[in-house]
């Protein structure tokens, strides 16, 4: 791949939207594609360029961004009959930002290499901040050399960006157990200011002590600062769905391997609760709702 002049960027969501912000603000001609219209009118309306869809995009650019809600879309993205691969008519360097699973960045890789083309898998960390602020850390998995090329363009949207290896799938593997102590760390910031609410103590105080305490961690920071101080879930930036999504994917993975994941396990179920009862599309923070939930409903109970 030469110089990079032209970007597609499939997938204008909570994250995939700065980030085509910040490439175009790094002066490429970036492409953008969403499944919703409203998305794609917002990005053209910064200087992007719409209208092209996923079987036309890699005949106009150089590289292609996809940033994805599931493993289903981006498998249909890349591999579906009107999808990326089937339909290029020109060399592209893939990347796939979203969190899938190992096994399934290799079935693409391998589609792309029997095609002469370049994928990366390359997950990111840093929620939707870090994709506003392009501070991201970003894994990516493939050949060194497609991940030289890239790296002007991935440098755009991330600050911390590793080669974790050749394997396409190694970054996700590196994404999956950051998000499993995602879970682990949501949940404990949770029950912990759970017990100082039931015991009177104020909640600042907990959070200005144990920040600077070995119980510290980014996400009770965030947690605290940004969701539960305000009492605010609706604008999740990390939805329960997606937090759940990615803790199956760590346990799959796991079994794979013939590992065993025992807090994972009991996580996943009480999140499939928390959906159930109206938790999917609040922010992960909300976990601190649903023991109150817990809570109000055994004291009506006895």
């Amino acid at each position: 791949m030469g110089q990079v002049k032209s970007i597609g960027f499939i997938g204008l969501g909570n994250m995939g939207f700065p980030m085509a912000k910040n490439l175009l603000a790094k002066g490429y001609a970036v492409y953008g594609i969403d499944t919703l219209k409203d998305n794609e009118e917002r990005f053209a309306n910064l200087g992007g360029k719409i209208g092209l869809t996923n079987t036309t995009l890699a005949n106009e650019v150089d590289i292609i961004f996809t940033s994805l809600p599931t493993p289903a879309v981006v498998e249909s993205v890349y591999l579906g009959e009107t999808g990326i691969i089937q339909n290029y008519k020109k060399p592209v360097t893939l990347i796939d930002l979203s969190t899938i699973s190992p096994d399934l960045n290799r079935k693409i890789a391998k589609s792309a290499e029997e095609k002469g083309l370049d994928y990366l898998g390359a997950p990111v960390s840093g929620s939707v901040m870090g994709a506003e602020n392009a501070t991201l850390a970003i894994m990516v998995g493939g050949k060194k050399e497609a991940f030289d090329a890239a790296l002007p363009c991935l440098e755009g949207i991330g600050k911390n960006i590793f080669h974790v290896g050749k394997d396409p799938g190694v970054g996700t593997v590196v994404k999956l157990i950051n998000n499993l102590m995602v879970g682990f760390h949501n949940q404990a910031a949770a029950e912990g200011l759970m017990i100082a609410e039931q015991a009177g103590v104020d909640p600042d105080i907990i959070h200005n002590i144990v920040q600077v305490s070995t119980g510290q961690s980014t996400i009770f920071t965030r947690n605290y600062q940004s969701f539960i101080s305000k009492n605010e879930y609706v604008k999740g930036a990390f939805t329960t769905s997606l937090l759940l999504k990615d803790l199956k994917l760590a346990k799959e993975f796991s079994d794979s391997l013939q590992g065993k994941l025992p807090v994972a396990e009991k996580l996943i179920d009480y999140y499939e609760d928390g959906i159930k009862n109206g938790y999917a599309d609040k922010d992960m923070a909300s976990s601190y709702l649903m023991i109150q939930d817990e809570i109000k409903l055994q004291h009506q109970e006895g």
